[in-house]
């Protein structure tokens, strides 16, 4: 993994992203994008300040593109800046098309919003052309694909929150099996839309604790009442690790394992995700007692939180006892397709940094909890592999691992 892009509630870039994983500093505040009057929950996590006319060309007509496209294409470009290659004379001197592949969990929310308003208020006339274009769930991939200007084929993939952890298994398993040495993968969301939080809130799926945003999202926390939705867009450059280093780029981290699996048994929610960290360890030729930090999906909410911890123990057996666990979403919300991505990112850093970002909020562990929550502070620990976690409504689970590249 050689370049990485991230526009997160609590950070655009990643020097302002991680800065605030280690602080602590979360991402949360009341919505400003819609007028939440009459609404329960009243609290997300926005991208601040961020202007889709600073990435994106006048001509190509950026605010008819959803908010969840700009927020991809944005990321894009910061990953490519971040990885230093040039994609045109790669594709040129290959002559292959470069996998381009993004996750999506609600797709284009904000434009099919505006339809439904304009169809309400003003009738079928109202409604533009390019609306069927923009609220399309393949529009970011497509979107990118284009706008790079180089031979591509671009997929989506929509598994819930587990869709941009997919997108990036997807990519990295086109370059294990040879089909490509570069491939473009990350996951979008913007959620941030008054139907979307009016169904999430109905669902018990986004705090009510309007008057400290802040403090709303507590993953592993005894008083959490649920997670916080929130926007962002994580996108990371993926290369063989002999195309990477032929070029001189230096390696944020190799991707070494990876599994996918649906939870197979109704009455045993999780029971995928088991298998998932299971395959992920296997895949990654590793075993539990080198896995040095797991990057816990963990959204805050009373029961998918209990349920992570519950199958982390199944899996690692003794070893979870002594594995450091956090979550950065009581920083980032839940950003749907992004948070696998997102915490790939974060793991990334940690990585290279030897220091495991504090899961913020977390005041009071359950007491039925015996693992390792890191919370307070950051804590500084030599890191050498990391396993990821990322969980979906409707019982989709993804694992990745992820660890350090020897010097060579």
């Amino acid at each position: 993994m050689t370049g990485m892009g991230v526009l997160a509630p609590n950070g655009t870039g990643l020097k302002a992203f991680w800065n605030s994983l280690v602080a602590g500093e979360s991402g949360i505040g009341p919505i400003t994008l819609f007028d939440t009057t009459g609404f329960k929950s009243r609290i997300a996590g926005e991208v601040k300040n961020f202007d889709p006319c600073d990435h994106i060309d006048a001509k190509e007509k950026p605010r008819r593109l959803s908010r969840g496209t700009q927020l991809a294409f944005a990321a894009t470009q910061y990953a490519l800046q971040d990885s230093g290659i040039d994609l045109a004379r790669l594709c040129d001197a290959s002559g292959d098309p470069l996998p381009i592949i993004f996750g999506v969990g609600t797709s284009a929310m904000d434009v099919l919003q505006t339809g439904f308003d304009s169809l309400r208020d003003r009738g079928p006339s109202a409604i533009k052309p390019f609306a069927v274009g923009s609220c399309a769930p393949q529009a970011a991939a497509s979107f990118v694909g284009r706008m790079l200007q180089v031979t591509s084929r671009t997929s989506t993939i929509s598994s819930t929150c587990v869709s941009g952890l997919d997108a990036i298994t997807a990519a990295a398993a086109a370059i294990r099996c040879g089909e490509s040495d570069v491939a473009i993968a990350g996951g979008a969301d913007a959620p941030v839309t008054p139907l979307a939080i009016a169904s999430f809130t109905t669902a018990g799926l986004s705090s009510l604790r309007n008057r400290e945003p802040t403090r709303a999202s507590r993953p592993f926390d005894r008083d959490r009442d649920s997670g916080v939705i929130s926007e962002g867009a994580g996108v990371v450059l993926l290369e063989s690790l002999d195309h990477a280093l032929a070029r001189g780029a230096e390696p944020y981290c190799e991707v070494t394992g990876c599994a996918v699996q649906m939870d197979d048994n109704p009455n045993s929610p999780g029971s995928g995700l088991e298998n998932t960290m299971l395959g992920a360890l296997a895949n990654s030729g590793c075993t539990p007692a080198e896995i040095d930090y797991i990057c816990a999906y963990a959204p805050g909410h009373p029961i998918f939180d209990d349920v992570e911890l519950a199958m982390i123990r199944r899996a690692l057996g003794a070893r979870a006892a002594m594995v450091p666990i956090s979550s950065i979403k009581g920083v980032t919300g839940n950003p749907l397709a992004a948070a696998g991505p997102l915490q790939l990112i974060a793991s990334a850093l940690a990585l290279q940094k030897n220091i495991i970002p504090p899961t913020a909020n977390c005041e009071n562990v359950d007491n039925n909890c015996e693992l390792d929550i890191v919370r307070g502070k950051a804590r500084h620990v030599k890191l050498n592999r990391v396993l990821i976690n990322v969980r979906g409504l409707g019982g989709g689970n993804s694992t990745l691992v992820i660890e350090r590249v020897a010097k060579c």
